[in-house]
C-alpha cells in the first residue's frame, strides 16, 4: 500500500504549543483517553487524518436535509479547500483561530485542517451555544453557526473575522451585528464540497437595499441548472461538477443568490412557494422557532402550513394570524393557512430543526 504523506505546518500550534507529527500522535490519543468528549472527538479526527494508510477521511452528514450520509473525502482535496479558504479570507501563517464547533462534522474537522496547513495557532474550546463566554483573548479568525452568533452578540468583539454557516442567518440577527467591529461573513457549502465553497459579506450592510450576493472561493465558479437549482464546478475539491438541490439566481459564474431548497418548495395550487422566503418575511413577527411547510390538501395539492415552537395560546395566536394578514410584502399564496403550536421540533444531531422528521409526526 502506497503511503499518504501528511505534512504539518511548523508554525501550527494547539492552544498555544507547537507539535511535531509524532507529538501529535500523542496528543490525539491523550484527548481520546482522558480527554472531554469534544477533545474526544478532536482527538479521533487527528488520528484519521494522520494515518497515513489512509487517503481519505470518513464524514457524515446533519441529516439536516435528508437522511444523514457519509462520505470519504480526500485529504488532499480538505487541504486545497484550506488553501482557498486562506486566500479568500486573508487568514496568513500565525493567524489566531478559535474551534469551537463540533470536530464529529465537516466545519469543525475543516478548522482543523485549515491550521495544520496554514500555520495557524487554534485554540479549542467546548462547542457549546456561547462558546466566547468565557474567554478574553483576541482571535484573527472563528467559524460559528447562526445559534453560536445569536448567543455571543456580547463578546464578538474578540473575534476579528467570523465565517457563519450551517444554518440561515435571518434578517433580524443581520441587523444586529452592523455595529460591532467584527467582520462577518455567511458562508454557503456542505459535506460534500468541503466545508464552504463561497461567502457573502454581512456586516456593515451596502448603501443600497439590495443584499450581497455569494462570491465563490478561488478555482470555484458556479451556473444553475433548467430547476435553477446551483451547479458547482470546483476541480480541486470535486471530481465533478455538482448539481445541487439548492435553488439560486446566479448573477455572474462566480456570484449568486440563494432561495431555497428544492425538496422544501410547496407547490399549491400550481404556485410554487419557497418556504425560506417565507420564512423571512416572518421573522420580525414570530420570536420562537418556527418554520414553513406545505402539507397535503385534496384541492391544491399542498397548502402552506406554519409551525411555531411554543406552548398554544389563543390570545397570540390571534394576533399573530392579524399581524400576518396585515403584512404587505407577504403574497396571498404565501400567507399560512393553518398555524400550528409544538412543543419541541424534532433536531438533527447538530441541533438543527429536522422539517421533514417533524413534520412527518405531526401529520401522523
Amino acid at each position: 500500500m502506497v503511503k499518504y504523506a501528511v505534512e504539518i505546518h511548523p508554525l501550527f500550534k494547539i492552544n498555544g504549543h507547537h507539535f511535531n507529527k509524532s507529538e501529535l500522535y500523542s496528543v490525539a490519543y491523550s484527548f481520546v483517553k482522558e480527554g472531554e468528549p469534544f477533545e474526544e472527538q478532536i482527538g479521533n479526527f487527528l488520528l484519521d487524518w494522520l494515518n497515513e494508510d489512509y487517503e481519505t477521511i470518513k464524514v457524515r452528514t446533519s441529516g439536516s436535509t435528508g437522511d444523514p450520509k457519509v462520505y470519504f473525502l480526500d485529504k488532499q482535496k480538505m487541504i486545497n479547500s484550506a488553501l482557498a479558504t486562506g486566500k479568500y479570507f486573508k487568514t496568513p501563517e500565525e493567524t489566531k483561530a478559535l474551534l469551537c464547533l463540533p470536530a464529529n462534522y465537516i466545519g469543525g474537522r475543516m478548522m482543523i485542517v485549515r491550521a495544520m496547513v496554514l500555520g495557524w495557532d487554534l485554540d479549542l474550546v467546548e462547542p457549546k451555544s456561547n462558546p466566547l463566554d468565557e474567554l478574553f483573548k483576541t482571535y484573527d479568525f472563528c467559524a460559528m453557526t447562526p445559534f453560536q452568533m445569536d448567543n455571543s452578540l456580547g463578546r464578538l468583539h474578540l473575534i476579528k473575522k467570523l465565517i457563519v454557516g450551517g444554518g440561515a442567518v435571518t434578517d433580524n440577527l443581520i441587523g444586529l451585528i452592523q455595529g460591532i467591529p467584527t467582520t462577518v461573513y455567511e458562508v454557503y457549502g456542505m459535506t460534500e464540497t468541503i466545508s464552504h465553497i463561497a461567502a457573502r459579506k454581512l456586516n456593515p450592510k451596502t448603501d443600497n437595499k439590495e443584499k450581497r450576493p455569494f462570491k465563490a472561493l478561488p478555482n470555484v465558479s458556479v451556473s444553475q441548472n433548467e430547476n435553477n437549482c446551483l451547479v458547482i464546478k470546483a476541480p480541486k475539491i470535486l471530481d465533478e461538477e455538482l448539481i445541487t438541490n439548492d435553488i439560486v439566481e446566479v448573477l455572474t459564474y462566480k456570484k449568486f443568490f440563494w432561495k431555497g431548497r428544492l425538496d422544501n418548495v410547496i407547490n399549491t395550487g400550481g404556485i410554487k412557494i419557497f418556504p425560506e422566503t417565507v420564512e423571512k418575511k416572518l421573522q420580525k413577527l414570530i420570536t420562537h422557532r418556527f418554520y414553513v411547510a406545505g402539507v397535503p390538501h385534496d384541492s391544491l395539492g399542498e397548502e402552506v402550513v406554519l409551525f411555531i415552537e411554543a406552548p398554544e395560546n389563543k390570545q397570540y395566536l390571534s394576533d399573530l394570524k392579524h399581524a400576518i394578514e396585515q403584512k404587505k410584502s407577504l403574497d396571498k399564496y404565501e400567507k399560512p393557512k393553518h398555524i400550528y403550536f409544538v412543543d419541541k421540533f424534532e433536531e438533527t444531531d447538530s441541533g438543527k430543526i429536522h422539517r421533514k422528521k417533524t413534520l412527518s409526526k405531526l401529520i401522523s
